[in-house]
């Protein structure tokens, strides 16, 4: 039964005031740290599952504690001896995850690609499934293309755009209510069936069916497709959303269902790190790659490699745009020829001839130089000038793509490097083209000021907002003894006292993403459909990928805790323990006894370790002598507790919501 208003008011009431007291305690104790005592065996053991991992599933705990939670630990810093088959049949219908930028743009049309065929550049797949997607685009298109001329051609063309507006809105509520009548026909066909009547429909036909295709209707429609099937049909409608669905639901799948735990947390980290928003233009098409092959591969090696590999991304050369940045004194800025000899290069250059490129591409563009130290390495208070920002610009310069919205790839382009010397950080970068900025990343991933920064935000994820300086020492020093090896970072940060002091015991407010992925874990759930879970993070701030700025999502708890977002995070979970999340089917696993105080006990233990203050423990229990919110009557003691009231209630505890 859901809460009323006034009661989930009154219980987030309280559950604020438990809030706010343990925000208030554990300043206190943090202040007064002396990070000697050690927690006991259990706790260590939930410590452990709640800061290495998204949180603890039933049975976990156990598991961990028969196998010691050393031996775990050791496990999860080498996640290639984990077997992950399981993840992998999970992900298997999502044909996205696996394909590389170029087939995923072959298979799920850009606009610019479209636009090509439209042109005469580029013939229609012949493939039955990817031409149907191509038509219905392209159909799209030239019936946008054809309204923009004929505004264009009419004088009075504001008067005449509201006229076709009204035939357009009549014409299309006609065709999706014949699509509806066909959704219906086609539902009473085989799986196999329906997708022939769908490809014999027209373009336009197409549309209006596929646009038509929401909610539960849309799960029925394509109930027993293959996934290829089910990737068509919804790519008729929107191309570039399957692409986008699929990264967002592989993502969460991941989360919820990885063994391989620290590997996933560790590739969600330098995501944020090394921020990319999936808004702008190509990158829509560049994260899976990006995410697969440059971030997770690299999660516990080297941070040098990771650096490398996200300077070389086509994610990242696109949304910084260092792909278009142009040294000023570059052949491409002094209109040089190809075949140019040097000498007449020099000369050119010398006598100022120059015949700058026009477009996009037309200067030096400081972004990645600025966010590759302020925000991938130094840190913002890390020593840099302005100066060096610019000469950082200069030597990535060249740094570039091979046609981004059509999948290419990084090269470097010597016609748009900046030639000479450059000085970055006192050190003096000799001519040497693409080796410059390969120099340059060398010396930013072994800097003390990056080691610093990058181990302050380990220590921040992992062990509070406000990590010990003592650590964060211990940690630097590893950092630069081991190459950047993060793996050996992370064991130092292991096997500090720190780590494991009793105070950081629940001390991190979950993040959204850590919050609803820890529920759905520690529920059992099973999960058919994750992007409703997406659209629930959206709803609390922290739709996934969708962080523009390149500073990433906080990790700090004030980013997080205020009266509306715990609100949200309760309704989440009353509403996850009582079916109410679609594509989410929650443990129905029965609790012993038919009494609520016993219900109430079974839960805090399973779903919270046993680790329920005693303010939570009344609220809640003062929440179940209500008969209506118990499902008892007091004539029918026999009758079963509300057990999804009373886990959801605990989900959305001050005590659930801290790892």
């Amino acid at each position: 039964m859901k809460l009323t208003r006034l009661q989930l008011g009154l219980v987030l009431l309280l559950f604020l005031l438990g809030f706010a007291a343990f925000v208030q305690l554990a300043v206190a104790k943090r202040k007064e740290r002396q990070a000697t005592a050690q927690m006991d065996q259990q706790k260590m053991v939930v410590h452990a599952l709640n800061r290495l991992t998204f949180g603890p599933r039933p049975g976990d705990v156990d598991h961990v504690m028969a196998m010691g939670v050393d031996k775990w630990i050791d496990l999860q810093l080498h996640p290639d001896k984990i077997n992950d088959s399981a993840l992998d049949a999970r992900l298997a219908p999502f044909r996205t995850l696996h394909m590389d930028t170029r087939e995923i743009v072959e298979n799920f049309p850009s606009e610019q690609m479209i636009k090509a065929v439209a042109d005469g550049k580029q013939s229609l797949p012949s493939d039955p499934l990817r031409r149907a997607v191509y038509q219905a685009q392209l159909d799209r298109y030239q019936d946008k293309q054809e309204r923009k001329q004929e505004a264009a051609k009419n004088d009075s063309a504001a008067d005449k755009s509201d006229k076709i507006t009204d035939d357009e809105r009549a014409r299309r509520q006609q065709a999706h209510a014949d699509a509806d009548q066909k959704i219906e026909d086609l539902l009473d066909m085989p799986p196999d069936q329906r997708m022939r009547a769908v490809l014999k429909m027209s373009p336009e036909a197409q549309l209006a069916l596929t646009s038509s295709l929401q909610g539960d209707k849309r799960g029925e429609f394509l109930e027993g497709m293959n996934p290829r099937q089910r990737e068509t049909v919804e790519a008729i409608d929107h191309p570039q959303q399957v692409v986008n669905n699929e990264l967002v639901e592989g993502k969460l799948l991941r989360a919820i269902y990885s063994d391989r735990q620290l590997q996933e947390v560790m590739t969600d980290f330098w995501f944020n790190h090394f921020n990319v928003f999936i808004g702008k233009g190509a990158d829509h098409y560049l994260l899976t790659s990006y995410e697969r092959d440059v971030i997770r591969p690299h999660a516990l090696g080297k941070f040098e490699d990771v650096l490398v590999a996200t300077a070389q991304s086509p994610a990242m050369l696109f949304y910084l745009d260092n792909w278009l940045s142009v040294g000023p004194n570059s052949d491409v800025a002094n209109g040089i020829p190809k075949q140019a000899s040097k000498q007449s290069k020099e000369r050119i250059r010398n006598k100022g001839q120059t015949n700058q490129s026009k477009g996009k591409r037309n200067g030096l563009n400081e972004n990645y130089g600025r966010e590759l130290m302020e925000l991938h390495t130094l840190g913002v208070n890390g020593g840099y000038t302005q100066q060096d920002v610019t000469e950082v610009a200069r030597v990535f310069t060249g740094w570039t793509l091979k046609q981004p919205k059509q999948g290419g790839g990084f090269t470097f382009d010597e016609r748009t490097h900046e030639p000479g010397d450059k000085m970055v950080l006192g050190h003096r970068i000799k001519p040497k083209g693409e080796k410059e900025g390969l120099q340059v990343l060398r010396i930013l991933a072994h800097h003390p000021a990056t080691a610093k920064f990058v181990c302050t935000k380990l220590a921040m994820r992992f062990v509070s907002d406000d990590p010990p300086q003592s650590l964060v020492d211990r940690m630097t020093q590893t950092f630069l003894k081991k190459d950047g090896n993060i793996t050996e970072v992370l064991k130092t940060m292991l096997d500090s006292p720190e780590f494991w002091a009793p105070d950081e015991y629940r001390a991190k407010v979950k993040t959204p993403l850590e919050f609803v992925v820890s529920a759905v874990r520690a529920s059992g759930a099973e999960v058919s459909d994750a992007l409703p879970l997406a659209r629930q993070l959206q709803n609390m701030g922290m739709q996934l990928y969708g962080m523009q700025p390149p500073t990433g999502y906080s990790m700090k708890a004030d980013a997080w805790v205020n009266s509306a977002a715990l609100l949200g995070r309760m309704n989440f979970a009353l509403a996850l323990t009582s079916g109410k999340v679609k594509g989410v089917q929650v443990n129905s696993a029965s609790v012993p006894g038919n009494d609520p105080q016993q219900a109430l006990a079974a839960l805090e233990n399973s779903l919270l370790a046993g680790d329920v203050s005693k303010q939570t423990h009344d609220v809640i229990n003062a929440r179940l002598q209500d008969p209506k919110v118990s499902r008892r009557k007091l004539d029918d003691p026999a009758r079963a507790p509300n057990t999804s009231l009373i886990a959801g209630l605990l989900l959305g505890s001050p005590e659930f919501q801290r790892r």
